[in-house]
């Protein structure tokens, strides 16, 4: 089994994944708020499953920064 050694991610690599736990902070807040507001009990299940899904898949994105902390630039480039 080889093992193989991180890289550090491009800039435009780590707007990418800025830009999309922007967006999942986004749709997380939209579920919530009509999970919150919403009388329809079918509605509001799907609702927090699918606000779930993005906190996990958020919580994902903010591990795969935190793993490529340790090669990213000190110096902006």
């Amino acid at each position: 089994m080889q093992s193989t050694q991180m890289q550090a991610l491009s800039g435009k690599e780590l707007e990418y994944i800025s830009d999309s736990i922007s967006n999942e902070d986004m749709l997380i807040k939209q579920f919530a708020a009509t999970a919150a507001t919403t009388q329809n009990n079918s509605v509001r299940q799907l609702c927090m499953q699918h606000l779930q899904s993005h906190t996990e898949y958020m919580g994902k994105l903010a591990d795969l920064l935190q793993q490529h902390q340790q090669y990213a630039p000190t110096a902006p480039q």
